[in-house]
C-alpha cells in the first residue's frame, strides 16, 4: 500500500526538502514525485507517493502528522489518500448517452479504480443505460420553481453514498453556487471548446460560426462562474469540414 500527498502552497525555498525528509525520516520509499511552480501566482504545487510498508506512523494519522510537522509551518495546504481506498464517484447526465457510455465503459474494464454507485439526471431517458451496468438511477426533475430543492435532495443522495468526486457527462443544468459550494474542487465538467472563449450550452456551434479551424476540449473543475473554472486538461485537434469538426468535438468530449 502506498500514501499519496498533494500539496499547494505560497512557493520559497525549502518546500521539496521538507516533504521528503518528513518521508525519508519515517522511513518511507518515494514511488512517484511530480511539482511545478505557477510563477504568475507564486504557487509551489506537489504530488508525492510513497511506500507504506515500512512507515513509522500509522496510516490513518499521517495526513495529521504532516500537517503538523511540516504544513503548518509552510501555509501548505495538504491532501492525504492511501493506494486501497477507491474513490466513490457519482455521474450526472442529462438526455445524450456518448459521454455516459464512454465513462462506463472505461469503468467496467477496470481502467479506472473508482467505484460508481449513483447516477443522477433531470430526465429520465438514461435509466436503461444505468441499469445495463448495474447502476442506480436516480431522476430529479428539475424547474425553476423547485430547482433549490430538487438540488438539496440530491447533496442529501450524495451525502448518503460518501460521493467524493461529481462528473457531469453532458449534464444540462447549470448548478447553483451552494450546489458547488457542497463539493468545492470535487466538480469536474468535460466542454466542447478552449475555456473561456465559447463557453454555454453550444459552443461547438459558436465556434464553427466564428469559423474556428482548431478544435478541442476542456476538462475544468465546476466554480460558481459558469465554464470558468480551473483547467485541468485540453487537446486540441484539426480537420476540414465543419461536420467532422462536430463529430470530433462530440467524440473528445468523451475523455
Amino acid at each position: 500500500m502506498s500514501a499519496i500527498l498533494l500539496i499547494h502552497a505560497p512557493d520559497r525555498t525549502g518546500l521539496v526538502a521538507s516533504v521528503t525528509d518528513f518521508i525519508y525520516k519515517n522511513n518511507g520509499n518515494i514511488l512517484h514525485l511530480d511539482q511545478h511552480v505557477d510563477p504568475d501566482q507564486q504557487l509551489f504545487f506537489m504530488r508525492v507517493e510513497w511506500d507504506c510498508d515500512s512507515f513509522s506512523i500509522p496510516t490513518q494519522e499521517i495526513g495529521a502528522s504532516f500537517e503538523k510537522e511540516v504544513a503548518k509551518r509552510f501555509d501548505m495546504v495538504s491532501r492525504c489518500y492511501l493506494s486501497d481506498e477507491i474513490p466513490r464517484v457519482a455521474i450526472f447526465v442529462s438526455k445524450l448517452s456518448h459521454c455516459l457510455y464512454d465513462l462506463l465503459s472505461r469503468y467496467q474494464s477496470g481502467e479506472w479504480q473508482i467505484k460508481i454507485p449513483v447516477i443522477i439526471s433531470n430526465h429520465p431517458d438514461m435509466e436503461s443505460v444505468a441499469h445495463q451496468f448495474g447502476i442506480a438511477y436516480h431522476f430529479f426533475q428539475i424547474t425553476s420553481e423547485n430547482k433549490l430543492a430538487q438540488e438539496t435532495a440530491q447533496k442529501e443522495l450524495l451525502k448518503k453514498e460518501r460521493i467524493a468526486l461529481v462528473i457531469l457527462a453532458r449534464y444540462m443544468q447549470v448548478l447553483s453556487d451552494a450546489f458547488v459550494a457542497f463539493y468545492p474542487n470535487q466538480i469536474i465538467n468535460i466542454h466542447h471548446s478552449f475555456l473561456p472563449a465559447f463557453p454555454g450550452a453550444d459552443p461547438y456551434r459558436a465556434a464553427a460560426l466564428r469559423g474556428v479551424k482548431i478544435i478541442g476540449a476542456t476538462s475544468h473543475y465546476v466554480t460558481g462562474d459558469l465554464d470558468k473554472g480551473p483547467i485541468i486538461e485540453q487537446d486540441r485537434s484539426v480537420h476540414a469540414g465543419p461536420e467532422r469538426r462536430v463529430r470530433c468535438l462530440l467524440s473528445q468530449s468523451d475523455h
